[in-house]
This record gives C-alpha cells, sequence and structure tokens, in this order.
C-alpha cells in the first residue's frame, strides 16, 4: 500500500481532504513510493487561521520562550539528522554525504535563531530635545509563509522558519511536492522541542495552495526559492496583494580562471561545484570561463576528473552522484547536451547515455562537459539544473567579466587566481550577489545573508542573516517626552528637591 504524507496543521497532522494527491517517486528506481496530499483553497485557509490564532500569544511570548525552543529543537535535528537525510536521499536521490550536509548548513541558521536576542536589541537616543528620548524597535509581521524547491528540502525550510519565528511571527510551509516527507518530519521534531500548536504549519499541494497564500490577507510576508520565471511570479502576486517578498530566482554561475591559477585546484573545484548534487543547486558553477591560454589543459583535467564519478543510488556510500529528480527533468537536461553540438559546443563528455545496472528505470543521466561555448548556444543562456558544464574561453580578464556581466542571472560567481589585485578587482567590478575568491561555491555563512542580484532576486532582502531578521520584523519608532517629577503641580510630592 503507498504511503500518504498529508498536512501538518495546529499540531498535528491534517488528512488531506481535496481528494487530490501527486506522486512522490524514488529517483533511484522510477518507482512511486508515496502520495501527497494537495490542499485546497479551504485546507489553506485552514492553515492561515490556525497560524493567526496562534500569532496572538507567539508573538507576544518573550524571546527567553522562542529561543529556549529553538535550543531544544536544534538538539533534536542534530539528534536525527541522519534520519531527515535518510528521507531526503529516498524522495530526491541526491547521496547520503550531501543529504547530511544540507541538514548541516540549516543548522546554522537555527544557530542564528537561538541567539536572536541580539539581533533585535532596538536603538536608544537620549536628549534629543530637552526630556525627549528616541528609541527604535522591531516587531514581528503575524503570519507568513514559505515556498520551497525540491532541490533542498529541509536547508531551503531552515534558511526561513528559524527565524521567523524566533522573531515571533508564526509560520506556513508549502514544501515542494516532489520531496515532501523532510518538511513534515521537521514539524513533529518542532511540537516535540515544545513549539505551541500553530506556530509552524505544512500544506502540501501545487499552484492552488501557492496562489491561496500569495492571495491570503492574513498572510503579511512570503519567502520563495525557485527558478526566475516563479521567483518573478511569487515576486509580482504577493506583491499585488499587499505583502512583503523576498523571491530568490535561478542562476548561472560562473567561475573565471585567470592564467596564473592552481588548474589542479580549479579542476578539482569546477568538477564539485558543477556535479555535486547531480548540478541541481542554485548555486551550482555550470560555466567556467578560461581565460589565456589555459582553456586546453584546464578542460582536460576537468575531463579527467569528471570521468571517475561514480554514478548510483544515494543510498548507496560507493556513489559520489545520483539520479535527477524526475524523468521529465532528466529529459529536458538531456536535450541541452543533444543539442549543443549543432549549436557550435564541443561536445568533450555526453552523460545522456548513461544507465545504473539494476537500476535502469532510474532518472540517470551522466557527466556531460561542453567545450567552446557559445553564447548564443540554449545550454549556455538557460539555467539546466542538471549536471552539464559549458566552458567558455576569454582572451582576458577584461574580456571574461565583460562575459559575465553580461548574463542575466548575477547570483554566485568565483575567480581562480593567485593575484590578489585580480581577485580584489573581480570581487568590486563582478555584478552578483555572492563571490568566492578560490572558492567555488561562495554560499555564505548563516550570520551573512545569501542572495543574488539581477535575475536571481526579486524583492529587496536577501534571506537569513541580517536580511533575514529584517525581513520577518516591522521598525517602529517611538519619541517620548515625559515632564520632571520636579515639575509636578504644588500639593504633589514625589521627594524631588524644587530647586534645580
Amino acid at each position: 500500500m503507498t504511503n500518504i504524507v498529508n498536512h501538518w496543521i495546529g499540531g498535528k497532522t491534517a488528512e488531506g481532504a481535496s481528494g487530490t494527491y501527486g506522486p512522490v517517486t524514488n529517483p533511484a528506481t522510477g518507482e512511486v513510493t508515496t502520495k501527497v496530499a494537495f490542499a485546497s483553497v479551504d485546507e489553506v485557509d485552514t492553515a492561515v487561521a490556525v497560524a493567526k490564532e496562534a500569532y496572538l500569544t507567539w508573538g507576544q511570548s518573550s524571546l527567553a520562550q522562542r529561543t529556549t525552543v529553538l535550543f531544544k529543537f536544534r538538539g533534536l535535528l542534530d539528534a536525527h539528522r541522519d534520519e531527515i537525510a535518510a528521507l531526503i536521499t529516498a524522495e530526491h536521490g541526491k547521496v547520503h554525504s550531501d543529504a547530511l550536509g544540507e541538514v548541516a548548513r540549516g543548522l546554522e541558521i537555527v544557530d542564528l535563531a537561538c541567539g536572536i536576542n541580539v539581533q533585535l536589541k532596538g536603538e536608544l537616543s537620549t536628549e534629543v530635545a530637552t526630556r525627549v528620548d528616541v528609541s527604535s524597535i522591531r516587531q514581528p509581521l503575524g503570519v507568513v509563509a514559505g515556498i520551497t524547491p525540491f532541490n533542498f528540502p529541509a536547508m531551503v525550510p531552515m534558511w526561513m522558519f528559524p527565524l521567523a519565528i524566533a522573531c515571533g511571527n508564526t509560520f506556513v510551509l508549502k514544501p515542494s511536492e516532489k520531496d515532501p516527507s523532510a518538511a513534515v518530519r521537521i514539524a513533529e521534531l518542532l511540537t516535540e522541542a515544545g513549539l505551541p500548536d500553530g506556530v509552524f504549519n505544512v500544506v502540501h499541494g501545487d499552484k492552488v495552495a501557492v496562489d491561496r497564500l500569495l492571495e491570503h490577507p492574513d498572510v503579511k510576508a512570503v519567502s520563495f526559492v525557485g527558478s526566475t520565471p516563479i521567483a518573478r511570479y511569487i515576486h509580482t502576486t504577493a506583491s499585488a496583494n499587499g505583502k512583503r517578498v523576498q523571491a530568490l530566482g535561478g542562476a548561472k554561475n560562473h567561475m573565471l580562471v585567470l592564467p596564473d591559477a592552481d588548474l589542479d585546484a580549479a579542476a578539482d573545484a569546477a568538477v564539485s561545484a558543477a556535479y555535486g548534487s547531480a548540478g541541481e543547486r542554485c548555486m551550482a558553477i555550470s560555466a567556467v570561463v578560461a581565460v589565456g591560454a589555459v582553456g586546453d589543459e584546464l578542460v582536460e583535467k576537468i575531463r579527467e576528473r569528471a570521468e571517475k564519478i561514480k554514478i548510483g543510488p544515494g543510498d548507496d556510500p560507493a556513489s559520489e552522484m545520483g539520479p535527477l529528480i524526475t524523468k521529465a527533468h532528466r529529459d529536458k537536461v538531456a536535450s541541452y547536451v543533444e543539442g549543443a553540438a549543432a549549436e557550435g559546443c564541443e561536445v568533450v563528455l555526453d552523460g545522456t547515455g548513461h544507465t545504473v545496472d539494476g537500476h535502469e528505470d532510474g532518472h540517470w543521466i551522466g557527466i556531460s562537459l561542453l567545450d567552446r561555448v557559445p553564447t548564443t548556444a540554449k545550454a549556455y543562456q538557460d539555467e539546466i539544473f542538471g549536471p552539464v558544464l559549458c566552458v567558455l574561453r576569454a582572451d582576458t580578464y577584461e574580456e571574461g567579466v565583460a562575459l559575465i556581466n553580461a548574463s542575466p542571472f548575477g547570483n554566485g560567481t568565483a575567480i581562480f587566481t593567485r593575484d590578489g589585485g585580480a581577485a580584489r578587482r573581480f570581487q568590486l567590478e563582478i555584478e552578483a550577489g555572492m563571490v568566492g575568491v578560490n572558492v567555488p561555491i561562495p554560499v555564505p555563512v548563516g550570520y551573512h545573508s545569501f542572495g543574488g542580484w539581477k535575475d536571481s532576486l526579486f524583492g529587496d532582502h536577501h534571506i537569513y542573516g541580517n536580511d533575514g531578521t529584517h525581513f520577518y520584523t516591522r521598525g517602529k519608532v517611538v519619541t517620548t517626552r515625559w515632564p520632571d517629577p520636579a515639575d509636578a503641580p504644588a500639593g504633589v510630592d514625589l521627594g524631588f528637591p524644587r530647586n534645580h
């Protein structure tokens, strides 16, 4: 009998009532292992109503109460990280070590939320005029929502809800319907940690659930991570409904390799950043720009390393790369490689025919490496979200930077060089929100914020870090004048001298 993943509303499982379900597949076998309930408008409304009711007390709760719950949750999450990683591997397909790394990066934001006291401190100016003080404070918004992608079913929700609830908000999560189980298990751990019922809720679904969250008058803010077209839609629709929005979109992350770079280190970095998690990362390096004469040697080093990657089921300890999330996505990724030669690319490695013995029905694709890719090729222009690396050539540093800055995306980028002056120029001149210097995937630690530029971000705030705290709170400034007790009317003696 197929398992069913239901919603989590008000601190307990809420069985799906719409009668609509979606399949959840094991990508390594192609087998449908689970059904996930899709929420109707009424079910979304119920979750929001429960969250709104919970906000009446949670929004007034002490910082000590909130952080106590979060500390307990952190301990439970740490204790169950292997279990959550196994859920991710079973539904997403990534290898277990990748899944464990995802949970670890999510824990960083929980750590940040546990110390929210410091970030929520206000400011005070005294005597701005005679006996007039001005203070600023930050207060929660109310009910906030998160809409998260399939590629990081535990980490990306943890980019959002720990800070949101630490700030005093209540939360409704709509995770990807492709791998929903990790979100529900996290909800169970939050309840076990003592989070009051209704503060954190999970509704599954498709566009019906998403659109209702974007339209609902009681949802005050929406956080989103996904593709650029959907991020643009989320931002436009939610903003039109008066909501605060942070919508992180897609990417085409470049790595600029200068002639003085350590090519072995650059090749190692390119392989791990392009093919790790099967390329299903918004921070994956999908384009290497080789400057000067290093291109041929660099491509050869990448090819040698890529050919050795062990592809197999994510629960096999020997596997270094797993399958793609769905067959449809696998076929789309393959189409970019199959059409590359006709668009002028040199196909160095073609992984489209790859299969895994004993798992022939899995969503497999091998490593692909394209060289001398023109900027007009679809494989360069689109976010492929798979294990396909494009190598482009540039004659000079300036030409390479101009090529990267011409991209409509500005999520992350990296430079590999031994020259500090070139690295310094690059970090100032490049048009991207996150920059790595000899670091291929410059995902910020939890206390710095994550976010791109241009078509990689819609909204004013990056996610987590200080930006996250500001996004989930709103400022209030209070100007106060109190009469001096010595000026009290005659006949009232407060014990203060009258000559001052």
